[in-house]
């Protein structure tokens, strides 16, 4: 059978946290940068077709390949250790407790800047075609995604970084939700359309998503964009993290977990 029954793949999801837990430094970090590389890939791969194509659906609909590639190798993103780690916990794991828990997310997350920053300055290097040129079209994107996406939350103030903090909530309410849909079906035809749908929403609505901009904002900074890296950490990349880690949990592994797995009592109407 190729669809798997939500008791099912909320239980392999647990398991999948478990494992998370009981691995390796070396492995755990060596598949954070392989999954922040080829995310990071997967970013500027959908933003070039957007730029060339003038079409910037055509690139969301083709984004979605990088995160279905690394989901297939079996990498990790921070993302998804934000919703499946605590769930092996919730579960009373033997070994699993909140300090290995956040040496996982550190690990993957730290995995995840080291490949995001390695694309990041092959990508400088791709665009300036060896610090030869102007970065061009597809440069000047990278560089005013950045510039707005720190200065439109640093002038709204509060409201401005509630805001950020939300898009980062949603961003991970979907990624996790692709997370979750590689694991609804034994076929690999049937967990890439799982994992594509909800990434075409998060990429197309312009969502907050802490590793695809360790890729974004070190690019912009590196090719000379108008915005400090104060201002990525404070107006960006900090409220993104906690905004993920918001989403994920709450919105995706605790409801599935609390339905699926300690669902509550049956309704009982033998006495009426």
């Amino acid at each position: 059978m190729s669809y798997l029954q939500p008791s099912e793949f909320v239980t392999k999801l647990v398991d999948q946290g478990e494992s998370k837990v009981y691995m390796s430094e070396r492995d755990t970090v060596l598949r954070g940068i392989m999954a922040g590389a080829t995310l990071a890939l997967a970013v500027l791969f959908a933003i070039s077709i957007a730029v060339n194509t003038g079409n910037f659906l055509i690139g969301a609909l083709l984004f979605p390949v990088g995160f279905s590639m690394l989901y297939l190798m079996g990498y990790d993103l921070l993302t998804g250790v934000f919703t499946i780690v605590p769930l092996a916990w919730l579960d009373g794991r033997p070994g699993v407790t909140i300090p290995r828990m956040l040496k996982c997310w550190g690990l993957v997350g730290l995995g995840n800047l080291i490949g995001s920053l390695f694309i990041a300055f092959f990508a400088y290097l791709y665009l300036s075609q060896g610090f030869s040129t102007e970065v061009g079209e597809i440069g000047e994107q990278m560089m005013a995604v950045g510039e707005s996406r720190t200065s439109m939350y640093a002038n709204a103030g509060a409201w401005g970084m509630l805001h950020l903090f939300m898009r980062g909530m949603f961003c991970n309410w979907m990624v996790s939700m692709g997370v979750v849909g590689a694991s609804i079906s034994t076929t690999v035809p049937g967990k890439i359309l799982g994992m594509w749908m909800p990434i075409i929403v998060f990429f197309y609505l312009g969502f907050e998503h802490s590793v695809v901009n360790m890729f974004l904002f070190p690019l912009g900074l590196m090719m000379g964009a108008d915005f400090t890296l104060g201002d990525y950490l404070i107006w960006n990349e900090i409220p993104t993290v906690l905004g993920n880690l918001f989403g994920g949990l709450l919105l995706v592994g605790l409801v599935l977990y609390t339905t699926h797995v300690r669902t509550g009592p049956k309704k009982d109407f033998s006495k009426d």
